[in-house]
């Protein structure tokens, strides 16, 4: 029987042992999954913290209820290690590392290539390797497949290579690991169809295409198509600001146009591991070819000035209240990147708190999420919304969670930067909106 064949039995079986590297955001939830779906799952990661965590049945992610993963470890089916050896038991292993950006905007390719070269030390015939970091088209057969071909195995033969972008959207309460169409693209024929089965046993959707390449590409367009279209609506946003345009009113209104148009919305910057990270992956590829991405670089920093602007727009609303920002106190609503998620990752918030502080003022903050920060050099610890907004001569609204009550947020200030228009349908001469 070839490796094809016999591994395509374990997947249908599920008597496969899956191997997931990197118990994160995108690598816990998959780990789930797969378990959930009947698959034997050994999650492997270098923070001992996580790994006893997890193997106390306890969750560390928001969007994993320990009421779910608790079962999962009390019965077998997932555990954790810090011991890479492991790998020398699973049928197919998925990679979900960070990739990060260097401060010169080029990829960080050191977590794929370190969890690549413990693969690659227990590399046996007829596994299953499949990368699902967001990276630059080329990455897996240009750097994954010589460090797992110096075995002397052969992919599609021997085993079996694929590109499976991550599509995680955190807090989601619609669109999950299970039910999020998931692309894979192999190196070969077969090992396209080996990564469409084996997903195929615990999601929902899952979308083949022609090759690595292409599935490379596909996260980052997806990612790309949204920075550059914050990034125009946030130029909109500044456009109408000089003109005294309510630009929410503008999207509103011409989101009532039934074709043609896709509302997007300006905000305080751009937040989270993926949409300011991941169109650099493209841009710095494109360089290498002598292409310049005109569009991507020039979104990336007019999405990068909107901190600037937001701390611009609060001295404005202060000077109108005869206040100067050295001295002030601002209070901050929201310091994760995105609404009702703990994680604060490239978040807006933490370049406007450095920002202010710089100018003087005296910042504190309120998230329902996220307890303390920090973060880059910041170590803050949250206080009562209620409390805060009294004391502050502003409250900056940076995150609108919906655990924050805005009717009784307005009663309490002095005075109210809305970079999100939380305060949608409430008239005050307090509220001052981006």
């Amino acid at each position: 029987m070839s490796h094809f064949d016999a591994l395509a039995n374990k997947i249908q079986n599920k008597t496969a042992v899956s191997g997931i590297v990197g118990l994160g955001y995108v690598g816990l939830p998959l780990a789930v999954e797969f378990a959930r779906a009947g698959l034997p799952v050994i999650g492997f990661d270098v923070t001992q913290g996580k790994v006893d965590t997890l193997n106390r049945g306890e969750s560390y992610i928001q969007d994993v209820p320990t009421e779910i993963l608790g079962p999962l470890v009390k019965a077998g089916t997932l555990s954790a290690t810090t011991d890479f050896s492991e790998i020398a038991k699973v049928d197919t292993i998925n990679i979900c590392v960070p990739t990060p950006l260097r401060k010169t905007k080029d990829p960080d390719m050191s977590y794929i290539v370190a969890a690549t070269e413990q693969i690659a030390k227990y590399l046996h015939p007829g596994m299953l390797i499949i990368l699902e970091s967001t990276t630059y088209p080329g990455t897996t057969d240009e750097l994954l497949l010589p460090m797992l071909e110096k075995s002397g195995l052969k992919c599609g033969v021997d085993f079996f290579l694929c590109f499976s972008p991550e599509r995680v959207d955190p807090g989601n309460p619609n669109f999950q690991t299970f039910n999020i169409p998931k692309v894979v693209g192999g190196m070969t024929p077969e090992c396209t169809e080996l990564g469409r089965q084996f997903y195929s046993q615990s999601l929902e959707t899952v979308v083949p295409v022609s090759s690595t390449s292409v599935a490379e590409m596909v996260k980052l367009l997806e990612n790309t198509f949204r920075m550059i279209n914050i990034g125009m609506v946030n130029e909109l946003a500044l456009m109408c600001d000089r003109m005294k345009i309510n630009v929410w009113e503008v999207i509103d209104a011409a989101a009532t146009k039934p074709f043609g148009f896709m509302p997007f919305y300006p905000g305080p910057g751009l937040g989270g591991h993926c949409i300011p990270i991941d169109p650099f992956y493209l841009s710095w590829k494109t360089r290498q070819a002598g292409i310049e991405a005109r569009f991507i670089e020039l979104a990336g920093y007019v999405n990068g000035q909107m901190p600037h602007f937001v701390v611009d727009k609060i001295q404005s609303a202060l000077n109108e209240h005869s206040k100067s920002v050295k001295g002030s106190r601002i209070h901050v609503l929201g310091v994760a990147y995105k609404k009702n998620i703990d994680d604060v990752r490239e978040s807006p918030a933490l370049d406007i708190i450095h920002l202010l502080q710089q100018r003087g003022a005296t910042v504190s903050y309120s998230d329902p999420y996220v307890g303390d920060l920090k973060h880059e050099g910041q170590n803050l610890e949250a206080i009562g919304v209620a409390e805060g907004c009294r004391a502050a001569d502003c409250v900056v609204v940076v995150t609108d969670h919906r655990d924050f009550q805005y009717p009784e947020v307005l009663a309490a200030s002095k005075l109210i930067v809305d970079t999100r228009n939380a305060l949608k349908g409430l008239q005050s001469d307090k509220i001052v909106r981006l």
